[in-house]
């Protein structure tokens, strides 16, 4: 009976260390994509400014028309 409870505890172990793997892997992939949410947000900030800054000195230096 004892190498029974000892199979049974290591089976028990091993799924609680396969859960947390999962759920490490799942905050993981939740935080890269936060990320590449992150940088696509501010690329696309940095695009509009570059534009507005482009379309300001087309406006003052008259190339605009």
């Amino acid at each position: 009976m004892d190498q029974a409870k000892a199979n049974y505890q290591a089976g028990e172990a091993k799924g609680q260390t396969e859960e947390k793997a999962n759920q490490m892997m799942d905050k993981i992939s939740n935080t890269a994509e936060s990320a590449k949410q992150s940088v696509q947000e501010t690329g696309q900030q940095m695009k509009a400014k570059a534009e507005g800054a482009a379309d300001a000195i087309r406006d003052s230096t008259g190339m605009n028309k």
